[in-house]
């Protein structure tokens, strides 16, 4: 079983951890484990609708218009990216130069969901997401899933914009070759939902 939670510090909300002692398999697929860790920190919130009376007339109008077209906007991604380790803040992390894995290595993936709900909540706003993956091979076969793994949550007085998630991916048993990793999201403020593939590679080991 999968199972996720989350835990509040300070100001940095959202840490998240599920281990897998078993995600499906399919035909032959090796897959004997998954380990998942999904983090995320929110930085530089936007501003509140109170603070916008302190704003120039024509930047509190355009904040209201970035409202109404962020609430309209399909759930999406910024950026996702492989990185080459977990991000120490929003935008703060180095791409991969390649997606070329070796056999055991951990997938680390940075990413910036936009267009999210904020729930109203006693003390401001509430940033909801839900994180789920499915591995797949090159033909579409799935290896291993799961949804609702680990919980992004971010609490705040503010409506909050720029916030971001580094999950690692451990898969034990991955043969050499070709796969799609899918990352999916699911806000459960709005009900959207987001998903992206991403295609990486695993490499034999170096012969002795």
């Amino acid at each position: 079983m999968i199972r996720g939670k989350s835990v509040r510090f300070g100001t940095s909300v959202g840490d998240a951890v599920a281990v897998g002692g078993g995600p499906r398999k399919a035909g032959s697929a090796s897959v004997a484990r998954a380990l998942v860790l999904a983090t995320s920190l929110v930085l530089l919130p936007a501003t509140a609708t109170a603070q916008q009376t302190m704003l120039p007339q024509d930047l509190a109008s355009a904040y209201q218009v970035l409202d109404a077209a962020w609430d309209e906007a399909p759930l999406s991604f910024a950026a996702l990216a492989f990185a080459e380790a977990p991000a120490t803040g929003y935008g703060q992390y180095t791409p991969r130069g390649d997606a070329v894995f070796g056999a055991g290595d951990t997938l680390t993936v940075y990413a910036e969901p936009v267009g999210f709900g904020h729930e109203k909540t006693e003390t401001g706003y509430g940033v909801r997401l839900s994180a789920g993956f499915e591995l797949l091979n090159m033909s579409g076969q799935v290896l291993a899933e799961q949804t609702g793994f680990a919980d992004l949550r971010a609490d705040s007085r503010n409506r909050l914009r720029e916030f971001h998630a580094t999950l690692s991916f451990a898969f034990e048993g991955l043969r050499p070759g070709d796969y799609r990793l899918v990352t999916k999201l699911t806000d459960t403020v709005s009900g959207k939902t987001a998903s992206a593939e991403m295609p990486f590679t695993v490499t034999a080991p170096a012969a002795q």
